[in-house]
C-alpha cells in the first residue's frame, strides 16, 4: 500500500502485532515486511548503528558505523526504505573503529564522512566515489582530532559545511576533501530534565535536512547505550546554517519512556522524505533484553505540524506501521557460505585486520584457506558475521593442519567471546574472554571435525562431530546475555565466526547459518 504525499503513516491495531509475526527471510531470518503492505521494526534486524541514509531519485542508499570490522563502511540499497540489499562496503584500509557516518551525494559525486579511533589516536575522514558501488576512494585525513558523527551540510551561500558533536561545525573546501577554517560552536542543544534516567549528556550525531526555508539540526543526545530510556533524538531549527538555532518545542522528537517497551535506546537518526512526499526518521535501537544482538535499525513515520515542526507517529513501534511508497528489493544476504570463491562474500568481516589480512585468505577445491595467526581468538582477527535473530544455530567443517588451533566463536571483543575450538585431537573452551585451558592448546596433530554452535536466546550449547552426522554435545554450556557494550564497552555485537590460530592452515567448507524458532 502506498502512503499518499503528506498523508501519515497509521499506526495499525497492536491485535495485528499478534496476526503478523516477522516472516522467514533468508536461512529462517526474520523480515520487516509483512507482504500486506504493512512492515514491523526492525528493517534491518541486527547490529545496524548509526544509520546514514541518503535518498538518490528513486533509490535510498545506507550506511551505518562498523566499528572495528573490516572491510568497513557497509552500503544497502532499497527503494521502500524497508527492504534493503547489499552492495558493497566503502572502505576496505583499517584506519580504526569507525563511528556514526554520514553518506551524501554533492554534485554527483558520493561522499561518506566518517570518525575512526585507534591506539594511535582519533580523527575524522572522508571517501568518495562517483559509484555508489565504487571504486571508492582511500580515506583522507581532515585532520579534526576533538570531534565525531560528522553530518555534511550545504548552507544558503552555496558552500559546504561539516557539523559535529558538541554543537560545533567547520566549513569545508568545494570538493569536500578539507577543512578550510576553524571549527566554530554554532547550537548549544536541549538540556533534558535532570530526573530522566540517561548514561551521559553525549550531544552527538548532528544530521541536517532542508524543508520550506528552514534548516533542521538532528541530533542525538542521552547517551547510545546504558539505561534503555537514555538516548533520544532532538530538534533544532534556523533559517540560516549558521544559527542561531532553536530547539523544538516537542523534544525529544523520539525517546523510549520504559524499560517495558520493545525497543530501548532509541536515537541517533536520519530524517528522509520518500518518493511519495512522506516524510520518515531512520534510527538504531537496542531490542528489549537483547544488547548482544546490538543496535538495529528502526523505521519510523513523521508528521509535519503546521507551525513547521515534525513529530514522530510510530510509537514505541511495537506495533506493525503501513509502509512507505516503492517497490521492494531482493532483502538481506545469506549469511551461511559454500567458500565457493573467489573472494569472501558481503556478510564477512575481519575484527580489527592487519594492512595484510587479506593475504590469509585463499580458496582451494571448495574451501575458504585462512592462515592461522595469534594464540586464541583474542588476537587471531577472527571472521564474523551479523546475526538478527533471538536464537540461531551455526556449524562449519574444519579441516585443520598440525600445528594450528581452530573453532568455531560467538565474538563480541577481544576481551569478551565465547566458543569451542580444536588442534584436531584436545578441545579448547572460550569462555568470558578466557581460555580453558588457560594456556590454550598445544600444537596438536591437525584433523577433521565439525562444530556446532547453538545461541538459543543467550543459552549456548556446543555439539561436535567427527563425519558431520553423529554429533555429540559438548559438557559445557553457557549463558552470554551480558556480552554486550554495557558490560565491556565498544558497542559491538555478539557475532558468530570463525577464528584460526597458531601455525599453519585451516581449510573451512560449508559454514551454516540457521534462524531457530
Amino acid at each position: 500500500m502506498k502512503v499518499r504525499a503528506g498523508v501519515l503513516a497509521l499506526l495499525l491495531p497492536l491485535a495485528a502485532l499478534a496476526a503478523s509475526p516477522w516472516p522467514q527471510g533468508i536461512e529462517g531470518q526474520r523480515r520487516a515486511d509483512l507482504g500486506n503492505g504493512t512492515f514491523l521494526n526492525p528493517v534491518l534486524a541486527g547490529d545496524h548503528p548509526d544509520p546514514s541514509v541518503l535518498r538518490d531519485g528513486q533509490d535510498y542508499y545506507l550506511t551505518l558505523s562498523s566499528f572495528d570490522a573490516y572491510p568497513g563502511l557497509p552500503l544497502w540499497h532499497s527503494r521502500d526504505l524497508v527492504n534493503w540489499e547489499p552492495i558493497g562496503h566503502a572502505i576496505a584500509k583499517n584506519v580504526g573503529a569507525i563511528w556514526a557516518p554520514d553518506l551524501v551525494k554533492h554534485k554527483g559525486r558520493y561522499y561518506v564522512y566518517f570518525p575512526a579511533r585507534s591506539a594511535r589516536g582519533r580523527s575524522n575522514y572522508v571517501v568518495w566515489a562517483d559509484d555508489i558501488r565504487g571504486p571508492w576512494s582511500e580515506p583522507v585525513d581532515l585532520h579534526l582530532p576533538d570531534h565525531i558523527d560528522p553530518g555534511h551540510a550545504v548552507g544558503e551561500d552555496g558552500k559546504r559545511y561539516l557539523f559535529l558533536s558538541g554543537g560545533d561545525y567547520v566549513p569545508l573546501s568545494d570538493d569536500g576533501l578539507r577543512t578550510i577554517g576553524p571549527v566554530r560552536h554554532v547550537y548549544d542543544g536541549w538540556r533534558y530534565p535532570q530526573d530522566w534516567n540517561v548514561e551521559s549528556w553525549s550531544q552527538e550525531g548532528p544530521k541536517i535536512a532542508f524543508r520550506n526555508g528552514w534548516y533542521y539540526m538532528i541530533t542525538a543526545v542521552g547517551g547510545t547505550a546504558g539505561p534503555p530510556t537514555g538516548h533520544m533524538v532532538i530538534a533544532a531549527r534556523s533559517r540560516s546554517i549558521h544559527g542561531p538555532w532553536e530547539n523544538a518545542p516537542g523534544n525529544p522528537i523520539v525517546r523510549t519512556q520504559s524499560a517495558d517497551e520493545h525497543w530501548w535506546s532509541r536515537g541517533h537518526a536520519t530524517l528522509v522524505e520518500d518518493t511519495a512526499g512522506a516524510w520518515w526518521m531512520l534510527y538504531h535501537g537496542y531490542e528489549k533484553g537483547f544488547w548482544t544482538l546490538g543496535r538495529q535499525m528502526l523505521l519510523d513515520p513523521v508528521r509535519w505540524t503546521d507551525d513547521g515542526w515534525f513529530a514522530a507517529q510510530g510509537g514505541d513501534l511495537g506495533s506493525p506501521l503501513r509502509k512507505p511508497a516503492g517497490s521492494a528489493v531482493a532483502h538481506g544476504m545469506a549469511l551461511s557460505d559454500a567458500f565457493d570463491g573467489p573472494r569472501l562474500g558481503p556478510q564477512w568481516a575481519f575484527y580489527d585486520p592487519a594492512p595484510d589480512e587479506m593475504q590469509r585468505v585463499a580458496f582451494e577445491d571448495g574451501a575458504l584457506v585462512l592462515k592461522a595467526k595469534g594464540r586464541s581468538p583474542r588476537d587471531s582477527s577472527p571472521l564474523t558475521v551479523i546475526p538478527g535473530d533471538v536464537a540461531y544455530e551455526v556449524q562449519a567443517e574444519l579441516d585443520i593442519d598440525p600445528g594450528a588451533t581452530a573453532g568455531v566463536v560467538l565474538f563480541y571483543s577481544d576481551r569478551l567471546y565465547v566458543g569451542l575450538g580444536s588442534n584436531g585431537d584436545a578441545f579448547v573452551m572460550h569462555r568470558y574472554g578466557e581460555e580453558r585451558p588457560a594456556a590454550g592448546l598445544p600444537p596438536g596433530p591437525g584433523g577433521r571435525l565439525w562444530l556446532r554452535v547453538t545461541n538459543d536466546r543467550h543459552i549456548v550449547t556446543f555439539h561436535t562431530s567427527r563425519d558431520g552426522r553423529t554429533w555429540r554435545k559438548y559438557d559445557v554450556q553457557m549463558e552470554v546475555s551480558g556480552y554486550h557494550h554495557n558490560v565491556a564497552g565498544k558497542f559491538l555485537s555478539l557475532r558468530p565466526g570463525l577464528y584460526a590460530s597458531g601455525e599453519g592452515r585451516v581449510r573451512v567448507r560449508d559454514f551454516r547459518y540457521r534462524a531457530l524458532p
